[in-house]
């Protein structure tokens, strides 16, 4: 009889030839994504492209449009586990671009990676005559995380409620289980105040660029007593349209993180006072929009990085030590996702030493050397999944950790 060691170690070999086998179509959906860059909540082609691939896959239950106009929900359970309690699987699909140089960020990859892994672990669940547990698979497609925020609108129309774990993995320039993802809130402030001829009568203008200086200003002095931590960064956006007129209107944007949701208040009140004091001294008035959804910072769940990382070094990933390197942060709306249900979020290389955000990562992400590491980190996502569907005390273990997280954070 073999023992459940050797079982999962089968299954993690089918996994990977699974993947292997879908390989043209995954490159075919990726560069379909690649080509056709769209924005938050714009992604049309794209949800129609990833709905259309899990169609045509026998077995999936696709649901388009679902809860938001360009997400979408793919799942499959075997017909035992269509009852009762099951342990649900997810991966996450991203697909929106930036404005003017596309696929910037790779989000082509993320859809391909967690298409992958859903259906490479899918077809090897269907092939396996008896599980420990019921189980199911499902896949999100979840827009509009460069701006906007698409995974929070979808935890707030209860598109996780059911998940038990979550899995994706976001390009990067290296391999990392994890890379420190912050809180954070962007706002808008917009100041109003009076036109007038900037040489020939003055005094009769309410300078609004004055208030978006003094605005600046204010933050920039601001920085020595904010925490080492604590990040405020942005840019003047309007300014006013010629010297000899006297701005009526000016806007900044700013983006404010902290390492955890819960300083975030304390940081916002700080700023709102710099953002109003710069209106009361130019006698402007002054708006300021907060964007509808703030992004959490991402909590950390060791027993499912330990597994991806034994996974993936098992494939040959190289994952960095670099310090420096493991400092970086940023932010995503992941982290929301950590905060409502367990899940890991790695990075990883494609071929290329270009940075995020460059017009050299777009074409890096379209590149067909990217497709290796793809794939490979798509089934080091799949095998950890098949640690813990074999491993029901794992996914226990998971969730232990996820009460003591937020516990923690709630102090």
């Amino acid at each position: 009889m073999s023992s459940i060691s050797d079982v999962l170690q089968d299954m993690k070999q089918k996994v990977c030839s699974c993947i292997d086998k879908w390989s043209e179509k995954l490159r075919m959906l990726s560069e379909d994504i690649w080509s056709c860059p769209e924005l938050a909540y714009e992604e049309h082609k794209a949800h129609d492209r990833l709905v259309e691939f899990f169609s045509q896959d026998p077995g999936w239950k696709v649901d388009s449009h679902f809860k938001l106009p360009t997400a979408f929900r793919a799942k499959w359970a075997p017909a035992a586990s269509q009852h009762g309690h099951v342990i649900n699987v997810g991966f996450l699909c991203e697909y929106d671009a930036l404005p003017g140089i596309g696929h910037a960020c790779g989000h082509n990859l993320i859809a391909e990676v967690g298409a992958a892994a859903a259906v490479g672990l899918k077809h090897v669940l269907e092939n396996t005559e008896s599980l420990p547990v019921p189980v199911q698979v499902t896949v999100l497609g979840t827009p509009a995380e460069e701006g906007g925020g698409g995974k929070i609108d979808l935890i707030k129309e209860g598109a996780f409620e059911g998940m038990d774990v979550v899995f994706m993995a976001h390009p990067s320039k290296e391999d990392a289980v994890y890379l420190p993802c912050v809180a954070i809130h962007d706002v808008i402030i917009k100041y109003h105040g009076k036109a007038s001829h900037a040489s020939a009568y003055p005094w009769e203008g309410v300078n609004a660029l004055d208030a978006a200086v003094l605005c600046y200003n204010n933050l920039s002095v601001l920085r020595q007593q904010m925490k080492p931590d604590w990040r405020v960064h942005g840019i003047i956006k309007h300014g006013g349209e010629k010297p000899n007129i006297i701005p009526a209107f000016t806007q900044l944007e700013y983006y404010l993180r902290t390492p955890s949701r819960s300083e975030l208040p304390v940081l916002k009140e700080k700023a709102v006072r710099c953002f109003r004091s710069a209106a009361d001294a130019t006698g402007c008035q002054v708006e300021v929009e907060f964007s509808k959804n703030q992004f959490d910072n991402m909590l950390r769940f060791s027993t499912l990085e330990e597994l991806f990382e034994r996974n993936g070094r098992a494939l040959g990933m190289d994952f960095t030590t670099d310090e420096a390197v493991l400092e970086e942060s940023g932010s995503t709306d992941f982290g929301n996702v950590t905060f409502v249900v367990p899940g890991i979020h790695p990075y990883f290389y494609i071929g290329s030493n270009a940075l995020n955000h460059t017009e050299e990562y777009t074409v890096a992400a379209g590149d067909a050397r990217a497709q290796f590491f793809t794939l490979r980190v798509a089934k080091a996502l799949a095998m950890t999944a098949l640690d813990v569907l074999l491993h029901p005390e794992l996914l226990q273990r998971v969730k232990e950790e996820f009460t003591e997280a937020i516990m923690k954070e709630e102090r």
